[in-house]
């Protein structure tokens, strides 16, 4: 009932910046929060940064200061700046959202490959 499909993905040097994309679509009545998760080769799965609707945001440690979430209707972004080596993982959509005539479901998207080389 709901997809999402990012862009954006892609390989760039070490100091390199890439911008992910992010949009929902589908039988959405609405979007609680949307943001970025990242999975490494040999790591479990991490948060790199989330927003909600009304733009409050939750951003990973490792890359404050460096990257940025923001949103427009049903889609997110990350900007993603001075990327480093270890930023290289594929990087998962995720939202949170209510269909109509259902409760609140968490959906994810197929993933897009970043790769930072040295």
């Amino acid at each position: 009932q709901v997809q999402l499909v990012e862009s954006g993905g892609g390989l760039v040097q070490a100091g390199g910046s890439l911008r992910l994309s992010c949009a929902a679509s589908g039988n959405i009545f609405s979007i609680n929060a949307m943001g970025w998760y990242r999975q490494a080769p040999g790591k479990q799965r991490e948060l790199v940064a989330t927003i909600t609707t009304i733009g409050r945001t939750d951003i990973a440690d490792s890359v404050k200061g460096r990257f940025a979430i923001s949103n427009a209707k049903n889609t997110v972004y990350l900007q993603m700046n001075s990327l480093k080596p270890e930023d290289t993982a594929v990087y998962y959509c995720n939202a949170d959202v209510k269909v109509y005539g259902a409760p609140t479901i968490e959906y994810w998207g197929q993933g897009t490959q970043v790769t930072v080389s040295s």
